[in-house]
């Protein structure tokens, strides 16, 4: 793998990771939130990724043995988590129902924390890969003018 291939590689998974702790964040800033422009209560979303290529089509001519199955990621969208919501009684809230109850979304402080730990980890760990590809690339350049 060639350097601007790991440069590319690592940039993927920044850009995914990201996104996953914008995602995050939204969850827990409106862990409470019980009525929304859309109507009803905040729903917990979560990113959808998937593998890709990470050049472009063009590049496909370049490939050679060592760079073929070199894949990166993309965020193919944000996914509306499927959990039921969480009921609560209490009559005096402004949106509880006609028995008492309030919809909030079902938001797990401590799994949005270790999500939100894991990609930090990812993300610091993707930032390492570049800075390591970045100081080989200054040794190479090195060597090369001695």
């Amino acid at each position: 793998m060639d350097f601007m291939s790991a440069l590319d590689v690592a940039a993927s998974g920044l850009g995914a990771q990201r996104s996953y702790l914008n995602v995050i964040s939204m969850n827990l800033a409106n862990i409470n939130t019980t009525r929304t422009v859309e109507g009803g209560p905040y729903v917990r979303k979560t990113i959808s990724v998937e593998t890709t290529d990470v050049f472009d089509p063009f590049s496909k001519e370049m490939w050679d043995p060592n760079n073929r199955e070199l894949k990166g990621v993309k965020v193919t969208g944000i996914v509306a988590d499927k959990r039921p919501f969480k009921m609560v009684h209490d009559p005096g809230h402004p949106d509880a129902g006609e028995d008492g109850y309030v919809r909030f979304p079902d938001i797990n402080v401590v799994e949005e924390m270790a999500n939100m730990i894991t990609a930090t980890r990812s993300y610091e760990a993707g930032a390492a890969s570049i800075e390591a590809a970045k100081t080989m690339y200054t040794k190479a350049l090195t060597i090369g003018q001695g």
